[in-house]
């Protein structure tokens, strides 16, 4: 006669599944990276080994994401995606074995930012792209408030990185070539608040002054929408 699981029986098991399932896919993907890339994780040995922490970068293709994260482990991280990536049999695994924040683009996600919240209050690293959506080129485009609304909300620091290279990563595979990647971390920052609640234009201009912090990052060539650094303000910049 079989034993009757427990519901917190059967919790425990799928968490067991699913990090068994996660090393096996993070391992796979290292090892592809390893052939198909010319990549130096060793820059990511600077992010802190836990949070709570913003860790805000460029986002060129759906590659870098989960390079970045395998590399990043076995520190607790989640991070936010775009909820189309759930409606797919194989990128909703893999989101799920993650622990992703799928997010309706183009609204206020309010449920998406209370998972969010909660996730940095247990002090997981936070992913986001504060583009939105991926470039392609892999310049630079104008950076949206999400970044800048949750770090203040918690009063979070937030940890620029910059990467380049993987926008060429479809055209080298062709010609069966290597793809050579950079990864560069900056320093950690906290916002600094204004008095009252902030407004659009603060957000707009807290969203900017974070996109530079990631392009000075970059080299001149990639920066994009915030090529011109005598236009960069770090009014609420602060380092920690």
């Amino acid at each position: 006669m079989g034993v009757r699981q427990t519901g917190a029986a059967k919790s425990a098991m799928v968490m067991y599944l699913m990090t068994f399932s996660e090393r096996i896919v993070n391992a796979a993907i290292r090892g592809v990276a390893r052939v198909l890339l010319r990549f130096d994780p060793s820059p990511l040995g600077v992010v802190p080994g836990r949070g709570p922490l913003i860790v805000v970068s460029n986002h060129t293709t759906n590659i870098e994401a989960p390079l970045l994260y395998v590399f990043l482990r076995p520190r607790p991280v989640s991070g936010i995606a775009k909820r189309e990536l759930w409606s797919n049999p194989v990128t909703r695994f893999l989101m799920q074995i993650w622990d992703m924040i799928p997010i309706s683009r183009g609204r206020l996600d309010n449920r998406a930012f209370e998972r969010a919240r909660r996730s940095l209050i247990s002090g997981a690293l936070l992913g986001i792209a504060p583009e939105g959506t991926r470039s392609g080129s892999g310049l630079l485009r104008r950076g949206q408030p999400g970044a800048a609304m949750l770090a203040l909300q918690g009063d979070v620091p937030i940890l620029p990185m910059a990467h380049w290279g993987l926008h060429s990563f479809a055209d080298n595979l062709r010609r069966g070539r290597r793809t050579p990647v950079s990864v560069r971390v900056g320093q950690p920052f906290r916002l600094k608040r204004p008095p009252g609640r902030p407004g659009p234009a603060v957000l707009r201009q807290m969203a900017d002054e974070i996109m530079y912090q990631i392009a000075v990052l970059l080299p001149a060539r990639f920066r994009g929408a915030y090529r011109d650094l005598d236009a960069m303000t770090t009014e609420f910049v602060e380092p920690v």
